[in-house]
């Protein structure tokens, strides 16, 4: 039986199935990043609302294992040299668990790169603008009379499309042409989250984007994915 006693969070979130990957997180773009990851691997996890109505992301169990305050966290109980392994960034734990598990990430070393450039475009680019675009679009933001910091990011937004739209525009169903890997995973959620939860489609005029829809349509249609969305359930 696998002992997390020294990670102070399970005292808050108590492991039923010690033994599996725990997985500390809330259906939002960065966190379902990591459960359709599981679902698509077949990683036996057991999961753990972190409630942000309730501050859980401060407290110091959370905090312990993420000191960033941030959803997604894991718990891997068989972690390198079988040690139990914390770990938090979202992109941090998508190559982790393809690492682990040899699966969603090239084997062939350029191409493994080159899918981790993707992903990395991902966590520096399309997350933080889509969330500031959804911040001044949908949330408090949009209550400042001064819309450049809008427009800002919704032209960054845009652009960013552009890019996914470039790389995929010619044939490719995915990120890396034919092969379904991390970097889409890692920007499913976001791009769904944007036109959708956001409210953002035509603020990013995103219906001229012909081939990031299909390649979203493809993903969504995904039954990982499907599941992963909506894991953990909120209260």
């Amino acid at each position: 039986m696998s002992d997390l006693s020294a990670f102070p969070i399970t005292k808050r979130w108590p492991a039923k199935h010690p033994d599996r990957l725990q997985l500390y997180s809330l259906p939002t773009p960065n966190g379902v990043k990591v459960s359709i990851m599981l679902e698509e691997t077949g990683l036996p996890y057991e999961v753990h609302l972190v409630d942000f109505n309730k501050d859980d992301q401060k407290t110091p169990e959370f905090l312990s294992l993420n000191p960033n305050g941030k959803i997604p966290a894991i718990i891997d109980p068989n972690g390198p040299g079988g040690k139990p392994l914390g770990l938090f960034e979202s992109g941090a734990i998508l190559q982790y668990l393809a690492e682990k598990t040899g699966k969603l990430l090239p084997a062939d070393p350029a191409r493994r790169y080159q899918t981790i450039q993707w992903l990395h475009f991902q966590m520096g680019g399309i997350g933080p603008m889509f969330g500031q675009l959804g911040y001044f679009h949908k949330f408090a933001g949009k209550e400042i009379a001064d819309k450049r910091p809008l427009e800002r990011y919704a032209n960054e937004s845009k652009r960013l499309l552009g890019v996914i739209e470039s790389c995929l525009g010619g044939g490719p169903q995915w990120i890396m042409d034919e092969e379904y890997t991390i970097a889409d995973i890692s920007m499913l959620g976001w791009v769904r989250n944007l036109i959708g939860f956001y409210g953002a489609r035509e603020l990013v005029a995103f219906d001229d984007f012909r081939y990031v829809s299909a390649w979203l349509d493809r993903g969504l249609a995904r039954p990982a994915v499907k599941r992963g969305l909506d894991i953990p359930k909120r209260l």
